[in-house]
């Protein structure tokens, strides 16, 4: 059976600053001049090589059988969203060819396919007939699409006064229910509240249960590793790594952990939902025996120090978690403001948070940090940003032994005490 999704060496390039498309005089005259500088500039600066080429994707290439569900891992501009974009045919190719042998539903962006002066009911039955659907067939799903998405009291607006929540409940409702051989979901789940994100993950796995291909661009390891079992890595437009999700995992975080630093940049950070409020700017990790300086290697057993920088601007805010995860996505631990009782401060304006924690017993292996800002009293996640940093934990010789723990053998290095009482008479 030849795979439902074939990729022979895409690459995708992009000539930076080029506009197309209708162009008023302004424009027009506007873009005269500027060529005009910009061959006055080449002829001044013949020696200078050409930076107006982006390559987005390089040969890139991957067969899809039908009922695979796949996840696609990357860091910032890596060119995930680009490949999926190609893939949903928004884009085309600049070399090589896709093969596609079904029906594809993308949910990309927030509202993508939805006509704003149209309402929830009429751009249900807009996506269907894009999909190819017939009216009968949209209708025998419409009930499930309004149940799932639990917008029946706004059925009837025009959806562009939806919020982004909204918005995304339909749109990935539709997307899920309309039975296409494909679905591509992008990072705009994170969009949805934490509920409702296990709803869709669930709904994911029961689409790729029916025997239906599922593609998932995803900064949340946990939900890569529990959807889907291959993955691919994508690196500066080049898949580097298809394969098992444990491995490819293990292979993203590679990456980070090679590059990351001790004081992380979050402000064009890509693990953070389209419409999370950009409040938390900086993440910095120190230990006692680094003192002032940022590190990203720490050894079992250190007093660890996470400086939140942040900008609240006239927001105030009672609530921030620091999650940490290990390598193949599960959650280690978390703590928070809210687990200290004396800790009664409003965060508003710019600072600095510190989260102090007097002795971390990670055993080795590598580790990610997940921040979340936002209010108690209702909860509400303002700023959420997954895989914020990474960071890497050595032995020390905590147990004082020279051995160090196994892999696989848990995550906290746990001290412990034993005897052998041998003047104790009783059954055994």
């Amino acid at each position: 059976m030849k795979p439902i999704i074939e990729i022979q060496n895409i690459g995708k390039k992009y000539k930076i600053g080029v506009h197309r498309g209708y162009l008023s005089l302004r424009e027009q005259l506007m873009s005269k001049t500027r060529g005009v500088l910009k061959l006055l500039n080449r002829q001044n600066s013949s020696s200078q090589g050409r930076k107006d080429e982006f390559w987005a994707l390089r040969d890139v290439s991957l067969n899809v059988n039908e009922g695979e569900t796949i996840g696609i891992i990357g860091r910032n501009g890596a060119g995930k969203s680009t490949l999926l974009k190609i893939l949903s045919k928004i884009t085309p190719p600049t070399t090589g060819k896709i093969l596609l042998r079904g029906r594809v539903a993308s949910l990309l962006e927030v509202g993508t396919g939805f006509h704003p002066e149209l309402t929830g009911r009429e751009n249900i039955y807009l996506n269907g007939t894009v999909l190819g659907m017939t009216r009968a067939e949209i209708k025998n799903k419409f009930d499930e699409i309004v149940a799932f998405s639990e917008i029946e009291k706004f059925l009837d607006t025009p959806v562009k006064r939806y919020s982004s929540g909204m918005y995304v409940r339909l749109a990935f409702a539709v997307a899920a229910h309309l039975e296409p051989e494909i679905l591509v979901v992008d990072e705009v789940l994170a969009v949805g509240d934490s509920q409702f994100q296990k709803k869709c993950i669930g709904k994911m796995s029961d689409v790729a249960q029916k025997g239906r291909t599922v593609l998932f661009v995803s900064h949340n390891i946990d939900a890569i590793s529990k959807l889907c079992p291959m993955t691919i890595v994508i690196d500066s437009g080049r898949n580097i790594f298809y394969g098992d999700s444990k491995n490819a995992i293990r292979s993203y975080l590679s990456l980070s952990i090679k590059d990351e630093k001790g004081l992380v940049d979050l402000t064009q950070h890509d693990g953070r939902g389209s419409q999370m409020m950009m409040l938390a700017r900086k993440i910095g990790l120190r230990t006692t025996r680094s003192g002032s300086e940022y590190v990203n290697t720490v050894f079992t057993g250190d007093s660890l120090v996470f400086d939140i920088f942040f900008d609240c601007n006239n927001l105030r805010l009672d609530l921030v978690q620091i999650g940490v995860s290990s390598l193949h996505g599960q959650r280690v631990f978390t703590v928070g403001t809210h687990h200290r009782e004396q800790f009664n401060h409003t965060i508003t304006g710019k600072g600095v948070i510190q989260c102090h924690l007097p002795s971390v017993l990670l055993n080795p292996g590598v580790y990610t940090i997940t921040v979340m800002m936002g209010r108690r009293t209702p909860h509400q996640n303002i700023d959420v940003v997954e895989n914020a940093m990474t960071f890497n934990v050595d032995f020390g010789d905590y147990f004082k032994s020279g051995i160090a723990p196994l892999q696989g053998q848990g995550y906290f290095a746990q001290i412990s005490y034993w005897a052998v009482d041998d003047k104790v008479n009783g059954n055994v």
